[in-house]
């Protein structure tokens, strides 16, 4: 092969290599660039699961504070409720000493005794005990009374309801720390 042969195989080849070495050109910045966008969409996915991962511990976290919260004012609500239990007697006490002192005739040591029992109930009023209210003929309900005894309906319209209030029930915010026992009619 001559020179000028020589020459014109490579002045028909340069295209062709030009042309190779643009494409591979292309390919390399193609592999390239789907190399970052695969790199970007990584990035992507793990910002999501961050994301993800900080708004569930976020809402836990909501939810830890608002049940701790309502837990607290449960527990306040009836935080004494061990000491008014056990004041509950000297209350029972209470009425039947003025139930006896009213039979005597000293009215002025009546009147101290049913003054000292009015402060002892305002004040646990104030912390939140009430008296359960029932009286002779109300229905029975056994999810609030506690029924000690039955006995035969002294009239029709006692028949079923209660008869008779042995001991009073109370309730120290809406909980029911003591049942009112109670005799019902049957």
């Amino acid at each position: 092969m001559s020179n000028k042969e020589k020459e014109e195989l490579l002045e028909d080849d340069a295209p062709q290599n030009e042309a190779n070495t643009s494409e591979n050109d292309d390919k390399e910045i193609q592999a390239n660039a789907e190399g970052e966008m695969t790199e970007e969409e990584r990035l992507a996915e793990e910002l999501a699961k961050e994301k993800d991962k900080f708004l569930r511990l976020f809402a836990e976290f909501e939810n830890y504070k608002r049940r701790t919260s309502k837990e607290r004012v449960e527990m306040f609500k009836t935080a004494g409720q061990d000491v008014m239990t056990s004041l509950l007697p000297v209350m029972d006490d209470f009425d039947r000493a003025l139930k006896e002192l009213a039979k005597s005739d000293d009215k002025e040591m009546f009147k101290g005794v049913e003054l000292i029992n009015g402060k002892l109930r305002d004040v646990l009023k104030s912390k939140g005990l009430e008296a359960i209210a029932v009286k002779q003929g109300d229905a029975f309900d056994a999810e609030v009374h506690d029924a000690i005894t039955q006995v035969p309906a002294p009239n029709k319209k006692l028949k079923g309801k209660i008869v008779d209030v042995v001991e009073k029930g109370f309730t120290l915010g809406d909980r029911i720390i003591r049942h009112p026992k109670v005799v019902v009619g049957n």
